[in-house]
C-alpha cells in the first residue's frame, strides 16, 4: 500500500533478447521505429538526417544535434545506437544499422510521432544519404557549416547560404556556461554560436554522471569541432565544500569563503586564464550549473575582470 492507494505491478513484456521494452527509454523506442518504417536498415548517415528530420517536427525534440563533418549529427543518438548494438537490439555493419527486432515499435509510439515518422518516409524514404545531406544543407544551413561536403554538393548560392550562417565575431569576450540542464549538443552548440575558441573548465573534479561531460568526453568533442580545451582544477570548488546546499545564502556563504581563501591563492591561473583570453579571443568558463548566482565561475570571472590588464565583456551564456 502507499497511503490508500493499492500499487500494482505492470506486466513487463521482453523481447526475443531478453530487453523489457516496458523499461526501454522512449527515445530508443523512436530508433527502432524509425527503422521499422524504413524496413529495418538505414545506413548511419542517412540514420542522423532522417532523424534530424523527424526532430525538427517535434514540439520537444528526443535529439539535439551540431553541425558536424556530414552535417547535422547528434553524440547523444550515437550513443544510443552503441548501447543498442551492445544490447543486440540493432546490427551494425561498416555502413549501416539493420534493426534485429520483430516486435512493433511504431505501435509504441505516441500517435503523433507516428504521424510524423510516416510523413518522413513519405517525403525522404527515397532519398539517398547525398540527397539527404542536401536537403538538410539546404533548409537547415547552420548545420552544413562545419560540412566536409558542402561545397561539392550545393551551388554557388546554396553553399554561401551556409558559409552566411558561420558565427564570427572579432570583439575579445570572456564568456562562462553552464552544463545544467541541457543537452550535451546544446550545450556544444552555445560554445559554437558564440564562437568561443577554447573552453576553460573550472571544475575542481571534472567528473559528470551526465553523458559527455567529464573531462575526457568534453575533450575530446571539443576538439572534434575545433574547440581547445584546458582544465584548471585549482581554481574549483572541492566537492565536499559544496554540500548542504539548500537556498541562495548558503551558496552566498561558500562563495564569500570562496573569495577570501581560494581566489587570493589562485592569480597565477587567473592569470594563466586571461592570457588565454588575449590570445584566442573568445574563451568560456564552464561548471555544471545554469544559475550563475550558484556557481563559482561568477566569482572567478569578476575575479579576473578586476586584473589590471583586464579590458573586456563577460557575458555569461
Amino acid at each position: 500500500m502507499c497511503g490508500n492507494w493499492t500499487v500494482y505491478k505492470c506486466p513487463r513484456l521482453k523481447n526475443s533478447h531478453g530487453i523489457n521494452s516496458y523499461n526501454m527509454f522512449y527515445r530508443r523506442k523512436l530508433i527502432l521505429a524509425l527503422l521499422q518504417i524504413f524496413e529495418g536498415k538505414i545506413d548511419k548517415i542517412s540514420l542522423q538526417k532522417l532523424f534530424f528530420i523527424f526532430s525538427q517536427r517535434q514540439s520537444k525534440a528526443e535529439y539535439d544535434f551540431i553541425p558536424y563533418l556530414y552535417g547535422c549529427f547528434s553524440y547523444s543518438l550515437n550513443a544510443d545506437l552503441v548501447v543498442m548494438v551492445k544490447k543486440d537490439l540493432i546490427l551494425e555493419t561498416h555502413n549501416h544499422f539493420i534493426s534485429k527486432e520483430n516486435e512493433d515499435y511504431l505501435g509504441k509510439i505516441k500517435a503523433l510521432d507516428q504521424e510524423i515518422l510516416k510523413e518522413v518516409k513519405s517525403l525522404h524514404g527515397k532519398k539517398d544519404a547525398n540527397e539527404l545531406m542536401k536537403y538538410t544543407y539546404i533548409n537547415f544551413p547552420y548545420w552544413a557549416i562545419k560540412s566536409r561536403k558542402a561545397k561539392q554538393i550545393l551551388s554557388p548560392k546554396e553553399y554561401n547560404k551556409v558559409q552566411q550562417s558561420k558565427p564570427r565575431s572579432v570583439e575579445t569576450a570572456l564568456f562562462t556556461i553552464g552544463y545544467e540542464g541541457i543537452s550535451l549538443e546544446e550545450y556544444l552548440n552555445r560554445l559554437i554560436k558564440n564562437d568561443i575558441k577554447v573552453l576553460v573548465d573550472v571544475r575542481s573534479n571534472p567528473l559528470s554522471m551526465k553523458y559527455g561531460f567529464s573531462k575526457s568526453q568534453l575533450e575530446r568533442y571539443c576538439s572534434s569541432l575545433n574547440i581547445g580545451y584546458i582544465h584548471f582544477p585549482e581554481v574549483g570548488i572541492q566537492s565536499k565544500q559544496r554540500q548542504q546546499l539548500y537556498s541562495q545564502a548558503d551558496y552566498d556563504r561558500l562563495f564569500d569563503t570562496y573569495r577570501q581563501n581560494n581566489l587570493p591563492k589562485t592569480t597565477a591561473s587567473q592569470l594563466s586564464i586571461l592570457s588565454l583570453l588575449k590570445e584566442h579571443h573568445r574563451i568560456a568558463l564552464t561548471c555544471f550549473e545554469a544559475n550563475i548566482c550558484q556557481c563559482h565561475r561568477k566569482h572567478l570571472a569578476e575575479a579576473i575582470q578586476n586584473l589590471p590588464d583586464f579590458k573586456y565583456k563577460v557575458i555569461h551564456i
